[in-house]
């Protein structure tokens, strides 16, 4: 039953996570740690922290990581079929489409009207990993709740990343290595 579980839900991601990983961030929360509750809010952004070190898609990564805890192996194997599987079909059958259609002005505005949809959903996955950097589990935030330090590192990043153009991967590095010299000294 769990294969199944597993499957379908991981399914779903893959046949509804239109716009990348960041978009499938709200479908994975919402199936994996309050569908079925097999992870944690902090599980889940440990999760999406680890996934960004991987190589692969956020997605395919997190069906490998979740069917592993829930049911080994087998487990893993079964949700990253599920995850891929919609994307192998609707692959497929949109390269055929699109190479016969591609010049329709209705086929590249129904494109453009996407975007907006799936910049939603990065946002909202990403507000939603913020709050739980920030100031944990908890429903309430409040300033004496707020990790400032987890605030300094976010913003260095964002500073770095938008500013200096450095590597992502150097970035991420950089947090870790903050965030244990902080550890440290605090």
């Amino acid at each position: 039953m769990i294969y199944l579980q597993l499957f379908w839900s991981f399914l779903q991601i893959g046949l509804f996570s239109f716009g990348g990983g960041y978009a499938a961030m709200p479908l994975i929360q919402g199936q994996v740690v309050t569908s079925h509750g097999w992870l944690t809010m902090s599980e889940f952004t440990d999760l999406i922290t680890i996934s960004q070190m991987t190589p692969g898609p956020i997605a395919v990564n997190s069906a490998t990581f979740v069917g592993l805890k829930i049911a080994g192996i087998p487990g893993a194997v079964v949700a990253t079929v599920g995850c891929i599987l919609p994307s192998c079909i609707i692959v497929t059958i949109l390269a055929k489409l699109y190479l016969r259609y591609r010049s329709m002005d209705m086929l590249q505005g129904v494109l453009h009207s996407l975007r907006p949809a799936v910049v939603a959903m990065i946002a909202s996955a990403g507000v939603q990993i913020l709050i739980t950097a920030f100031w944990g589990n908890g429903i309430e935030i409040s300033l004496f709740g707020t990790k400032w330090i987890m605030i300094l590192i976010f913003a260095i990043c964002i500073l770095l990343l938008r500013s200096t153009k450095l590597n992502p991967i150097w970035v991420m590095v950089l947090a870790g290595v903050m965030k244990l010299a902080m550890s440290v000294l605090i």
